[in-house]
């Protein structure tokens, strides 16, 4: 595929300033596309397992595997999403993981109308549209960098992660009221609709990118791979973020197993009521997604990064000394949920700004991915580790511990040059000399 040159990219003029963000049409149709594309995957996580479970009858050890097969790719296909990324045009790979999404709970509607659809088609499904969406979640972080200013990340990154929070609440809702109102076939082929949405909107993107340069003679995927782990281990910042994000997801997840067998079995609570409890997390963040515009130019980066996050995961603590009757406990775990919602969202804004902002453009992909790879792929441990805590200590004591645990996260951030960062984004570090260059001039402000 061409690369542009530097005289074919559009001039920094016709950036949108940050008071007219919204009112640029390539923005809105990234917004656009990447909330339809949230709304399908959240709903598809949904539609699968009914999917196998009301037309397959599938068992539990089944249903176990199916979600862990689509869950694997972010494993397997994390580092490898980054390196391509880097090398092609975000909004070329958006679109096509949006058509292959698309065409696959398609065609797994149309199976399983004619009955033509088995547990092992089910699985391939999963695995192919759990692969698609790492692809397309890596280049959606990284298209942003390429389309509005540095300065604007903020912003842009609260819009973005908004829908992506509404997506998360909505999602899972709209999947199972399809297959409520229709059948887990024809909302598979619902789903696929919104892919087909994200797929028309990002495609009329017409701003082109800044691309960075591509050597004569590529380097091998595994040398890109390992260009972009040392790029994150090399440098300080990046560094406590991935080191940060890996203690935060091992802990939550220890965490969130004790805590799902802690709200029916200690405290006594419905099926409802626990679902409640875990969507309450959803206004938190979108109220922290509309604050990260704000609070972080007023309070300074680091100290916006170590207070909410100390506040989002500290609010755990209190959760273990609830007892008594429901109309106590219930209003005590919406609040806990909403605290942390909100805490969580104006980390994940802020992280973001700051990750995109002190990475290369050529190294975006990679640097989003390895941090990714590097947290969510403790998350299998950190449940089996939150499973023989409750088991060999006690729900109360376990979530006591993993809870407490989640604290790590921000003990990390307050001891590192993230705790220090000012009003202002900090200038891109160096890129290394294979990593490439990009050809637009830096656009980032001076601190």
């Amino acid at each position: 595929m061409p690369v542009p040159s530097a005289s074919s990219a559009e001039p920094d003029s016709r950036r949108p300033a940050p008071s007219s963000l919204w009112r640029d049409a390539d923005f809105r149709r990234l917004w656009v596309g990447q909330t339809a594309s949230q709304l399908g995957e959240h709903a598809s996580l949904v539609v699968l397992p009914l999917l196998a479970v009301l037309t397959l009858h599938a068992s539990a050890g089944e249903l176990g595997v199916l979600r862990a097969v689509g869950q694997a790719p972010i494993l397997l296909l994390s580092l490898f999403a980054g390196a391509w990324v880097d090398r092609w045009r975000t909004r070329t790979t958006m679109v096509l993981t949006d058509v292959g999404r698309a065409l696959a709970l398609g065609a797994a509607a149309v199976a399983g109308l004619f009955g033509g659809l088995g547990m092992s088609g089910l699985l391939a499904l999963a695995f192919a549209v759990g692969a698609l969406s790492v692809f397309f979640d890596v280049a959606y972080q990284a298209s942003l960098v390429r389309l509005v200013e540095r300065d604007h990340l903020v912003r842009g990154n609260g819009a973005l992660e908004g829908s992506r929070s509404a997506a998360q609440i909505g999602g899972p809702a709209l999947g199972g009221a399809l297959v409520s109102l229709l059948s887990a076939p024809v909302a598979a082929a619902s789903s696929a609709l919104f892919f087909a949405l994200s797929f028309l909107s990002i495609r009329r993107i017409r701003r082109a990118e800044r691309m960075p340069e591509r050597p004569d003679e590529p380097p091998l995927i595994w040398r890109r791979i390992h260009e972009g782990l040392r790029f994150v281990a090399g440098d300080c910042v990046l560094r406590v973020v991935c080191l940060a994000s890996a203690a935060f997801q091992f802990s939550f997840a220890a965490m969130m197993t004790v805590y799902l067998l802690f709200l029916p079995r200690e405290l006594h609570l419905s099926g409802t009521v626990v679902g409640l409890a875990l969507a309450a997390a959803g206004p938190g963040a979108l109220l922290g997604s509309l604050l990260a515009a704000r609070l972080p130019s007023r309070f300074g980066y680091g100290t916006v990064l170590v207070c909410a996050a100390t506040l989002g995961d500290g609010v755990f603590l209190c959760v273990p000394a609830l007892h008594g009757a429901s109309t106590v406990t219930v209003p005590a775990l919406l609040t806990v949920g909403f605290v942390f919602g909100f805490g969580g969202q104006l980390v994940n804004v802020t992280v973001m700004a700051v990750r995109q902002t002190v990475t290369p453009d050529g190294l975006q992909g990679r640097a989003a991915a390895t941090i990714t790879f590097a947290g969510m792929g403790l998350t299998p441990l950190g449940s089996l580790a939150g499973g023989f805590l409750a088991g060999e200590w006690g729900l109360r004591t376990g979530l006591l511990v993993t809870a407490g645990g989640m604290l790590l996260s921000p003990v990390l951030m307050a001891l590192s040059p993230l705790a220090r960062l000012g009003r202002e984004l900090p200038a891109p570090h160096d890129t290394p000399p294979t990593a490439g260059r990009t050809h637009a001039p830096d656009l980032t402000r001076e601190t």
